[in-house]
């Protein structure tokens, strides 16, 4: 029995996996990329192109790039792609989706596939900025600020898009001044005020070479604030000794309604990847929630972040969180997730 799934890709095409009997069919937009044997083995799958004449099956980038995208979307204990007798297109060697096994084939890994940043990252990123050292010789310039939509992924688990965009202060200060009022966000954040100290707040932000002011959306609806700073130039820079291009987050949710673990996973591990592909340099990802909420804590714990000690600030006890760019990549969390997909071929994404 043959069943036929589709995935929806951030820049409007869709991604339709047909099974059945011990294959894998793959097309976007109805045109065709892959047909191959895919058989399940310990970690992975084993994939097969269907074979021409006596030579290996070409494979090219975009199918490469399909298969990885289904099988490590639908299926978290899926880390690692088989290929056999194929012939790579040299662009998937080139960018690490394909690591030549030396007899003939090749192997497609879930770490690597997840650090591509194509198509979730929207904007070119920041990573082939000079690390240019500052007057100080201690800090670096910071490259220029982002604007629009920076990262956008399809959730299979929630069946919504969650995307991040760079705020717009004019759009976006009716909002920000409601959430920061909220009593609940109020408690940790402390920045209640009138629509002047928050237009005040945040043209200061803007000004601020260190800091990025972000829009969380789920499904184009804009639900939650973000700040992603670069941690060197940071106060949280004396208490977690970062690297040139570490960065940090701070978070609140605004919207009541889309509250909850099942959230938090989806976006923190938007937000998170979305530095991470940034800038190829960054190996942590820092935070200093206050100590005492632990209901956050406990959320970021369950992504991997590991909880390094407590610190005071003038303002609150804090706890540093970090998150190792090898660990995220190697656990996925949030970005493979059990779904009704691939890996079992039975139900569909959408």
């Amino acid at each position: 029995m043959t069943s036929s799934h589709t995935l929806p890709l951030p820049d409007g095409r869709r991604l339709t996996a047909e099974t059945g009997s011990g294959g894998l069919r793959l097309s976007i937009d109805g045109r065709p990329l892959l047909s191959a044997a895919c058989e399940p083995v310990e970690g992975g799958f084993v994939l097969a192109p269907d074979l021409v004449g006596e030579r290996p099956a070409p494979l090219p980038v975009d199918a490469a790039w399909a298969a990885a995208c289904w099988l490590f979307t639908g299926d978290p204990a899926c880390r690692r792609l088989v290929w056999r007798g194929i012939e790579p297109d040299p662009a998937s060697l080139r960018s690490g989706l394909l690591l030549a096994d030396g007899g003939g084939g090749g192997i497609s890994r879930r770490d690597a596939f997840w650090q591509l940043p194509g198509p979730w990252l929207r904007d070119p990123g920041t990573t082939g900025y000079p690390a240019i050292a500052r007057e100080d010789g201690v800090h670096l310039h910071r490259p220029p600020k982002p604007a629009g939509e920076l990262y956008r992924r399809f959730d299979p688990a929630l069946g919504l898009w969650i995307s991040l965009r760079s705020l717009d202060i004019d759009a976006d200060l009716e909002r920000f001044n409601r959430w920061q009022n909220n009593p609940r966000v109020l408690a940790f954040w402390q920045e209640g005020g009138d629509f002047l100290q928050h237009r005040a707040y945040l043209e200061g932000l803007a000004e601020d070479p260190h800091v990025l002011t972000l829009i969380g959306c789920f499904d184009d609806e804009p639900f939650a604030y973000f700040e992603a700073y670069w941690a060197k130039e940071d106060r949280i820079a004396p208490f977690c000794a970062p690297g040139d291009h570490d960065r940090g987050i701070h978070m609140l949710v605004g919207e009541e309604h889309h509250r909850g673990p099942h959230k938090v996973r989806s976006w923190l591990s938007a937000l998170v990847h979305w530095m991470f592909l940034d800038d190829a340099r960054t190996g942590r990802v820092v935070s200093e929630p206050r100590a005492d909420n632990a209901r956050m804590i406990g959320h970021m714990q369950s992504l991997g972040f590991l909880r390094e000690w407590e610190f005071d600030f003038p303002h609150k006890r804090a706890a540093l969180m970090t998150l190792d760019r090898r660990d995220f990549f190697d656990r996925c969390p949030g970005l493979s997730e059990p779904s009704t997909t691939a890996a079992a071929h039975e139900n569909s994404y959408v």
